[in-house]
């Protein structure tokens, strides 16, 4: 599949300063694509190159196979971390404001945001004064103001920030339905878990440098470690094999290493031939989380 967001070899330098550092990935057509980092990573840097707020010092970017250009800021949508909403004014004033300056006609930009706000069941909110609303509130229309023009790549900076769960599954829904419907996304958070959630490939940004970068499924076998679980009753006897180490054994709880992780379906089959009942037996993964601490400490280190 063609990328429709390509970085090739892209530096940002602030004086002495290497933000970004010879940083390559691809982001595919209708994909949610995870830019990760602890803070000064230089995502920010790599986020405004993207938009054209900054350029890069050298490399390029490509976007569906042009370089990018002054053109291309109305085909993409940005959500920052830090909200840019104008507090003295009205919510539809202001969205109607913000969808003009990505190019839709008024009628348009009407059109649009009064689809939105009736999705969002918020219709009655236009005549009210951003200062009037929640954060969470202030989170809606900006995710409303970041997608009206409907953008073919959409950045999201902690967009659940502010939101309470409910309103964080309605966002995460209209964010899985653009994804159906072609919309590329670049999703960035420090929240590991929604990561693992929605995205289906990352790129870690550390020092300024991409350290990793690949599909989660794949990282996450990368990572593994052969750790195995077992939830029992009765006293399960294990085959003397060599390879094999039990990590814990307490509770009705087994976790077991092996050298090889093929030899888990034989450890099993032997279990099941005795007087024990198995609740369940699985592989256990690393989390991102895990594997985000793990590799940015290797990167310190070296």
């Amino acid at each position: 599949m063609k990328p429709i967001l390509k970085l090739e070899e892209v530096v940002k330098t602030y004086g002495d300063h290497v933000a970004v550092d010879h940083v390559s990935f691809e982001v595919n057509k209708g994909a949610i694509f995870g830019l990760l980092g602890p803070n000064g990573a230089g995502k920010t840097s790599i986020i405004r190159i993207i938009t054209t707020i900054t350029r890069a010092d050298s490399g390029q970017v490509y976007l569906n196979g042009e370089k990018l250009g002054s053109r291309h800021p109305n085909t993409i949508g940005y959500m920052p971390e830090e909200r840019g909403l104008y507090r003295k004014m009205k919510v539809g004033d202001h969205l109607i404001y913000l969808a003009r300056l990505k190019g839709l006609s008024k009628t348009d930009a009407k059109t649009a945001i009064d689809y939105w706000l009736e999705k969002f069941e918020i219709t009655h909110w236009w005549n009210k004064k951003v200062e009037e609303l929640s954060k969470g509130m202030q989170q809606k229309i900006q995710f409303i103001a970041t997608v009206v023009h409907n953008p073919q790549i959409l950045i999201l900076d902690e967009p659940f920030s502010g939101l309470d769960p409910i309103n964080t599954n309605l966002i995460k829904s209209e964010i899985l339905r653009m994804k159906h419907a072609g919309t590329s996304i670049i999703f960035s958070t420090h929240r590991m878990e929604q990561v693992e959630e929605i995205c289906e490939h990352i790129a870690l940004i550390d020092q300024g440098k991409n350290v990793l970068e690949g599909q989660v499924a794949n990282i996450k076998q990368q990572f593994k470690e052969n750790l195995f679980e077992i939830h029992y009753e009765g006293q399960p006897v294990l085959p003397e094999r060599a390879g094999l180490q039990v990590v814990s054994n307490e509770g009705g709880r087994l976790i077991i290493q092996l050298e090889d992780d093929r030899a888990s379906n034989q450890i099993l089959q032997e279990l099941l031939k005795q007087s024990i009942y198995i609740h369940s037996f699985r592989e256990i993964l690393p989390s991102l989380n895990e594997i985000f601490i793990r590799q940015v400490e290797t990167d310190k280190r070296s």
